[in-house]
């Protein structure tokens, strides 16, 4: 495995420092704002290139939700045939190009360098400090000693007796948990076109990460070093910043954001009350609109006066 995980240590060792370095001038090397921030700059970076797997996601997420009466569909004609059902349903995913796991993506992609950087902190935390990736004797001895807010990033929860270090992680812990929790909850709620409950896989999917992934993160926390729990805070405040922009920018058909952002559009006189009711079918599904397709509505010439 090292030829594997040799160069991911070096990478993030190697953003880390090169970050750390930045703010030295500023902050100092010793500092644990330098150190903190490096982290916090790590995430900025990871996530700017995975921008094109989140268009991806939500791409992938709205075919999904168009699919929904045709795989409901399947499921009602073979109820009692759960590996036929399973193989219309993977023929139905292949001919419309779609993937249901494409909303694991940026989690997925992000799972190396997560625990690269896990293993770069720890050896920071033990004793002596071990040195993964680019770092130096002198930047590992740095580090160990940096604090964020009194707590050394280098330690956890379980691994230390220091109250600041476990005031600092629970913290943490609640806000990576309540991050988790209201980024998903607001998908759900604003983010999802209205649909037929009752058997619904996507849906019930959704309700098990709402509920699931929070309660992960409060169990597994206790093990991170302080600096994992910043890298990943960090990752979830990204997230849901994120997703807000899109459900309230470029909001799904049909879901409570679009309809709230249709009748911003008919208000402000963009588009008319007609057009807004004929962008939803009887079926739950959506048409697109002469703005969604990329027709804008040529304003009348007013008659020139005499």
């Amino acid at each position: 495995m090292g030829f594997i995980l040799n160069p991911l240590y070096d990478i993030v060792s190697a953003v880390i420092v090169g970050i750390h370095k930045a703010l030295t001038p500023v902050f100092g090397a010793d500092s644990g704002v330098s150190w903190s921030l490096a982290i916090i700059g790590l995430v900025v970076l990871i996530r700017i290139i995975l921008i094109p797997l989140f268009v991806k996601q939500i791409k992938s997420q709205r075919a999904l939700t168009a699919l929904q009466p045709h795989m409901k569909a399947i499921q009602t004609k073979y109820k009692d045939d759960r590996q036929k059902q399973s193989e219309e349903l993977m023929k139905l995913y292949k001919e419309h190009k779609t993937n249901p796991l494409a909303s694991c993506f940026p989690i997925l992609a992000q799972a190396p360098i997560f625990f690269a950087l896990f293993t770069v902190l720890n050896g920071i935390g033990k004793n002596p400090p071990v040195a993964h990736g680019i770092l130096s004797e002198a930047d590992v001895v740095s580090a160990a000693g940096a604090k964020f807010f009194g707590a050394p990033i280098s330690q956890t929860f379980l691994g230390s007796t220091n109250t600041t270090v476990k005031i600092v992680t629970i913290l943490l812990i609640a806000f990576m948990s309540a991050t988790t929790f209201t980024t998903q909850r607001q998908l759900m709620t604003k983010g999802m076109p209205k649909m037929d409950t009752s058997n619904n896989m996507m849906l019930q999917q959704q309700k098990i990460m709402l509920y699931l992934f929070p309660i992960i993160f409060a169990v597994s926390g206790v093990n991170f070093p302080v600096g994992v729990l910043i890298y990943w805070s960090t990752t979830n405040l990204w997230t849901w910043g994120q997703q807000f922009y899109v459900i309230k920018r470029n909001p799904t058909p049909g879901s409570p954001a679009w309809e709230e952002l249709q009748k911003k559009k008919i208000a402000k006189g963009e588009v008319t009350d007609n057009s807004s009711d004929q962008t939803t079918g009887n079926n739950g599904g959506s048409v697109a609109t002469d703005e969604q397709k990329g027709q804008r509505k040529q304003p009348k010439k007013k008659k020139r006066r005499k």
